[in-house]
C-alpha cells in the first residue's frame, strides 16, 4: 500500500468514526463499505472491537432511535482519539495487504512461523529421514529387478566402468554408541582424512547380501512370498542392505526400477478400467468384485459374458485388447515371479516410506531457511536480485539435506553453509556475467586479485606482471 493509498484509506476510517459518532451507532454495511475487499473477517473483527471501545455500538441493522440515544448519545469522541483508531486500523489493513502482495514481505513472514531447531530436534529429523530412506529400501529389496540392479552397478564397479565413490561412499554402522547428546565438534583441519572405501572393503558386504538373497529365493520357493519366514528373511537382508550408504543418485536408480513396474501396472490396468467400467458402463463394484486378485487371470471374465448384461456387449467388442494388457502383466507377473498384488504391496510400502522422508526433509529445509537468508546477504551487488540468491541458495540447502550425515557429529547448519555457498556462488559465475567464465578461472582471477593487493602494500607500487605470473 502506497502512501496515497494509506491516506485515503486513513480518510475513510475517520470519516466512518465519525458517522458513528454522529449517529450513536454503526452498522456491519458501514463498516464493510470503508475497508478493502482484501481484509479477512478476523481483521474485520479487530476493527470493529476498536471501534466499540470508542462507545460506537456496531449493529446488524439500525437500531431503534430509544436505543440509540441511551447508548453513545453522551460519548464524546474528539479528533485525536478518531485519528488513533484509523492508525491504528489502518497498520492492521496494511498488515493484511503485505501478506499477500509484497513477495519478500510474504517470504519472510512464513519463513518466521517456524522454529529454530535445537540439536535434539535437528538429529530427530535426520534421524526420521534415514527411517524413511531405510523403509523404502527394505520394500524395494522384495523386488527381484530392483536386486539385480544393484548386483549389475557392483559387477561394473569391480569392472572400473564406474567409480565405486558415485553410488556407495561409505557404510552405516547400525549399532553405534556415538553419544548425539553431546555438542557437535567443528571439524579440525588438521585432523587425518578417513581413507575412501576400496572395492575390496565393499566386496566383503556384497558377498553376504549375495547369500542371504538366495537363501530367501529359496525360503520363497517353499512357504510362498506372503508367508512369516519369508517376510523375516527380507527383513534381515534389508538390514544388509541399509548397512550400505547410498549416494542419491544410486537410490533414485534403485527405486526408479521398481517405479517402472508400477507404471507399467497400473498402464495395463487403466487400459482394462477403461474398457470396461467406463466404455461398457459395468458397475464398478462388480469390476472390482471380479478383478482384483485375478489381474492376470485370463478366464475372469468368462462368467459375465454368459450373461445378458448391457455391458457385455462392449466388453465382447474389447475383449482382445482386455486380454493383451492381462498378457502384459502376466509377462510382469513371471519377470518378477510376484503376482500383481504383491507388486502393488511393494508399492504401497515404498510410497509411505518416500512420503516419510519427504516430509521429515521438508521440515529440515524449512527450519534452516533463515541459514540462506543470513548467507544470501553477503552475496547481493554481484549481479543477481536477492530473491535469485535465495532461490540458489535454497536449492543448496536441499541438496545439503539429502546428503547429511548425521553419525558424524556435525551440526546440520556446519554442514549446510558450505552447500549453500557453493550453490550460490556458482549461480553468481554462471549468470551474474555477459561473458561466462568457468568456475576455475574465477578462482584464479580472485588469487591474481589477492596477491596484487598484497605487494601493493608491502611495496607500494602495482605489482609487475613478472612477479604475478
Amino acid at each position: 500500500m502506497d502512501k496515497e493509498q494509506q491516506q485515503e484509506q486513513a480518510s475513510k476510517i475517520k470519516a466512518l468514526i465519525s458517522k458513528g459518532h454522529e449517529q450513536g451507532y454503526l452498522t456491519y454495511a458501514d463498516v464493510n463499505d470503508h475497508l478493502p475487499q482484501d481484509v479477512e473477517p478476523e481483521r474485520i473483527e479487530e476493527i470493529i472491537s476498536m471501534i466499540s471501545d470508542m462507545g460506537i455500538g456496531v449493529h446488524e441493522v439500525a437500531p431503534e432511535t430509544d436505543t440509540v440515544s441511551d447508548g453513545a448519545a453522551s460519548q464524546n469522541i474528539d479528533e485525536s482519539a478518531a485519528a488513533e483508531v484509523a492508525a491504528v486500523a489502518l497498520a492492521t489493513v496494511d498488515k493484511e495487504l503485505g501478506r499477500t502482495t509484497d513477495p519478500v514481505r510474504m517470504y519472510m513472514r512464513e519463513m518466521g512461523t517456524v522454529g529454530l531447531l535445537t540439536r535434539q530436534g535437528e538429529l530427530d529429523i535426520a534421524k526420521r529421514i534415514e527411517e524413511g530412506q531405510n523403509d523404502m529400501l527394505s520394500a524395494i529389496i522384495r523386488y527381484p529387478a530392483v536386486v539385480t540392479a544393484f548386483f549389475d552397478v557392483f559387477d561394473k564397479i569391480k569392472n572400473e566402468e564406474l567409480r565405486l565413490s558415485d553410488y556407495l561412499p561409505d557404510f552405516v554402522d547400525l549399532e553405534d554408541d556415538y553419544d548425539y547428546t553431546q555438542p557437535a565438534a567443528a571439524k579440525d583441519e588438521n585432523a587425518p582424512e578417513i581413507p575412501p572405501l576400496t572395492v575390496a572393503d565393499v566386496k566383503v558386504r556384497i558377498d553376504e547380501i549375495v547369500v542371504k538373497y538366495k537363501k530367501c529365493n529359496k525360503v520363497i520357493a517353499k512357504e510362498g512370498y506372503v508367508s512369516d519366514k519369508t517376510q523375516k528373511e527380507f527383513d534381515e537382508l534389508a538390514l544388509l542392505f541399509m548397512a550400505l550408504k547410498f549416494t542419491p543418485r544410486f537410490f533414485t536408480l534403485l527405486t526408479g526400477v521398481m517405479r517402472e513396474c508400477i507404471d507399467l501396472v497400473r498402464a495395463q490396468e487403466k487400459t482394462i478400467i477403461d474398457i470396461c467400467v467406463k466404455q461398457a458402463k459395468m458397475p464398478r463394484k462388480l469390476f472390482i468384485a471380479g478383478f482384483v486378485k485375478n489381474e492376470s487371470d485370463l478366464t475372469w471374465l468368462e462368467e459375465h459374458l454368459k450373461t445378458d448384461a448391457p455391458f457385455v456387449a462392449v466388453i465382447k467388442e474389447n475383449f482382445h485388447e482386455i486380454q493383451k494388457a492381462q498378457v502384459r502383466l502376466l509377462n510382469v507377473e513371471n519377470e518378477s515371479k510376484l503376482v500383481t498384488t504383491e507388486i502393488k504391496d511393494i508399492n504401497r510400502r515404498l510410497s509411505i516410506g518416500e512420503a516419510k522422508m519427504r516430509r521429515a526433509k521438508k521440515e529440515m529445509v524449512e527450519a534452516n531457511l533463515r541459514l540462506v537468508i543470513s548467507i544470501a546477504k553477503k552475496y547481493t551487488n554481484r549481479g543477481l536480485q536477492f530473491l535469485d540468491l535465495i532461490q540458489e541458495g535454497n536449492i543448496g540447502l536441499m541438496k545439503a539435506v539429502d546428503k547429511f550425515e548425521y553419525r558424524r557429529g556435525y551440526k546440520f547448519s556446519t554442514y549446510a553453509t558450505w552447500w549453500i555457498r557453493q550453490a550460490i556462488t556458482r549461480s553468481i559465475a554462471d549468470q551474474a556475467r555477459t561473458i561466462r567464465i568457468p568456475v576455475h578461472m574465477i578462482e584464479t582471477i580472485n588469487k591474481l586479485n589477492r596477491i596484487s593487493r598484497q605487494i601493493l602494500q608491502e611495496k607500494g607500487r602495482e605489482a609487475l606482471p613478472e612477479e604475478l605470473a
